[in-house]
């Protein structure tokens, strides 16, 4: 059981991580959706790369998150809350009658 929490705390926290990432790339030639996915399908620090060697949008110019990626992101983030929160109250119930 506890195995499974840590698993899950740890793919939670990876998949927070590819968030910001892509919310990096949104200022970014590349945009939200393809530095999202690059960092899902490599890791976050590919991502930053990817960013990093993008060329920046010009000044002025609005952030590129495209339709999918905008909601991939936002659907992303809501679940996560959600699970972390799920992740939260199983812990407490756990620990509870431990204290």
């Amino acid at each position: 059981m506890i195995s499974s929490i840590v698993v899950f705390g740890l793919l939670s926290g990876h998949l927070l991580l590819d968030v910001l990432v892509g919310l990096l790339g949104s200022r970014r030639n590349i945009g939200f959706g393809w530095t999202f996915l690059i960092s899902v399908i490599f890791t976050p620090l590919i991502g930053v790369v990817a960013v990093l060697l993008s060329e920046p949008l010009p000044q002025g110019a609005e952030p590129k998150y495209g339709c999918l990626g905008y909601s991939f992101g936002c659907l992303g983030t809501i679940f996560l809350i959600a699970i972390c929160a799920t992740a939260l109250f199983i812990a407490a119930t756990l620990l509870l009658p431990i204290l």
